[in-house]
């Protein structure tokens, strides 16, 4: 059984290609490598034992996307992945979002509905609530408008897919993902981004080894407890199986609908200064950070009503925001040696 993994060697792709092979699922990984490394794909090998089929490829150029469907007949599903993900650089850089995020989405949909039955699992974003009006987030929750374009290419995506399964034999599950964090446990493979990171937790890995000078703490007049940000932060490896159990429920046809939609979080908001206070405890590290200006785009508070994907899906989070930064932290010192 082969499933095209579009994204595969990025930091959520690569940990869902290692649980694929672990079930007996053969990946093929499609990757630009423009946010990602093709030292990835040895170090999933080193876990696995296994090397997974991958291509170079850019999903925007349309016939390149044409000639592989037509030498991977054997594709039965995609779990897609690649997109730009970075909700300040898509404010200050709204149509390389559009461009990267939506049309990479139809070249795939157009080839896949040729076939006789296809199974689509979409990287989707809790950013499609915006800011939500409840705590915890349900599925139920009303779509607010986009807080940034990033988000918006989600909701834009998730319409898209919808309208596309309507007329045609495509079976879709939407996993709407709060904040991934963490490293695989044998710390070869993790979050590695290029440049400077976009996301807290490899900043404050980087920050805690010394790479940057201190963190930037956008915001602390938020009306939360302590006046930053709360995010839900869910552990990689929980969030790749998860995408794993998505997939056999589409093979299994054991959905209840074309299309079905599940968030993935650990259904508890952590605030910025609560993650600097539990990775200085697992970490050992004081770390340095000032407090700046709110981040345009960035929301009050969304954590994740998980009931549906645990009741349902039959999946749960495991790991604790500690033991996530622990393994962050494992796999940030060792790419550092």
């Amino acid at each position: 059984m082969k499933v095209l993994v579009t994204g595969g060697l990025g930091f959520i792709g690569s940990h869902t290609v290692v649980e694929l092979q672990n079930v007996g699922i053969e990946p093929v990984i499609i990757d630009n490598l423009s946010n990602s490394s093709i030292e990835v794909l040895d170090r999933i090998t080193n876990i696995t034992g296994k090397k997974p089929l991958f291509e170079q490829l850019d999903l925007r150029e349309k016939g390149a996307v044409q000639d592989f469907f037509k030498r991977h007949q054997d594709i039965s599903g995609v779990i897609h992945f690649a997109a730009s993900k970075a909700v300040g650089e898509s404010v200050e850089n709204p149509l390389l979002y559009y461009e990267n995020n939506l049309n990479t989405l139809v070249f795939l949909l157009q080839e896949l509905q040729q076939k006789p039955k296809a199974h689509f699992i979409f990287s989707s974003s809790c950013t499609v609530y915006g800011q939500a009006e409840k705590m915890p987030i349900t599925e139920d929750a009303s779509i607010q408008p986009a807080m940034s374009p990033y988000g918006n290419t989600k909701q834009i995506g998730e319409e898209i897919i919808t309208d596309v399964a309507k007329v045609s034999n495509i079976n879709a599950i939407l996993l709407r993902y709060f904040n991934p964090i963490g490293a695989h446990p044998t710390a070869e493979i993790g979050e590695l981004p290029i440049g400077v990171p976009q996301n807290l937790v490899p900043f404050i890995t980087q920050t805690g080894f010394g790479l940057r000078k201190e963190l930037a703490v956008y915001g602390d007049d938020y009306p939360t407890p302590d006046g930053t940000a709360i995010r839900d932060y869910i552990h990689v490896v929980d969030l790749a199986k998860a995408h794993v159990v998505a997939l056999q429920r589409l093979l299994e046809n054991k959905n209840l609908a074309k299309i079905e939609t599940f968030n993935l979080g650990t259904g508890t908001g952590s605030s910025v200064l609560e993650v600097i206070t539990a990775f200085e405890k697992v970490s050992g590290q004081k770390l340095p950070y000032k407090i700046v200006g709110r981040r345009e785009g960035d929301i009050t508070s969304a954590y994740a009503n998980t009931d549906k994907a645990n009741e349902v899906l039959g999946w749960n989070a495991k790991s604790t925001l500690e033991e996530s930064l622990a393994s962050a932290w494992k796999w940030e010192q060792k790419i550092r040696e």
